[in-house]
């Protein structure tokens, strides 16, 4: 099954980020991403079988141990990919507590045996993918303001027609 471990968004700032991603469509063509499926990858696993879901379980449980709930910052929109064809986000400010936090995951998930995507850890949400970005500047737009993430999740991702749906597996509360 295909896997990753994600922060959660607290319910307000995912609606603001839902209303971001509603200013941004009227400027910009592409695929934009459904409200639920908004989070922070921590770590992408890929395939996993039932050995390794248990051992990435177990690792985020300890990589969460006292861990701190975390500030989600929103720091401005970024892009992966081409102008004409980009995966479109919204960067958080990478703080030591966020950094932190990925980096336990990633040390716990090393420490079982897990593999997982090793690409540098860019805190963002993905908003659209296929984005065509228009030329000039964006209007003005309203960002979310800071808020404070308290769940980290485990999820199955299943990829559809429609777009990938998520299933919780496992969460941990964070502090």
């Amino acid at each position: 099954m295909r896997t990753f471990i994600a922060l959660e968004l607290p319910d307000l700032f995912e609606d603001e980020v839902a209303s971001l991603a509603r200013q941004l469509h009227d400027a910009v063509a592409g695929r934009f991403m459904r409200r639920e499926t908004y989070h922070v990858t921590l770590a992408f696993l890929g395939d996993v079988d039932e050995m390794g879901a248990r051992a990435a379980m177990a690792a985020l449980d300890a990589a969460c141990a006292g861990a701190a709930p975390v500030e989600l910052a929103p720091e401005g929109l970024g892009t992966f990919g081409r102008p004409r064809d980009a995966t479109l986000w919204l960067g958080l400010r990478p703080t030591p507590e966020l950094t932190g936090l990925a980096e336990a995951v990633r040390a716990q998930l090393d420490a079982r045996g897990c593999s997982y995507d090793r690409k540098a850890f860019r805190p963002h949400i993905t908003l659209a993918r296929r984005a065509r970005l228009p030329e000039g500047t964006l209007p003005g737009l309203a960002f979310p303001l800071p808020a404070t993430a308290r769940r980290v999740t485990f999820f199955k991702s299943t990829l559809t027609q429609e777009g990938a749906r998520y299933k919780p597996l496992h969460t941990v509360e964070l502090g």
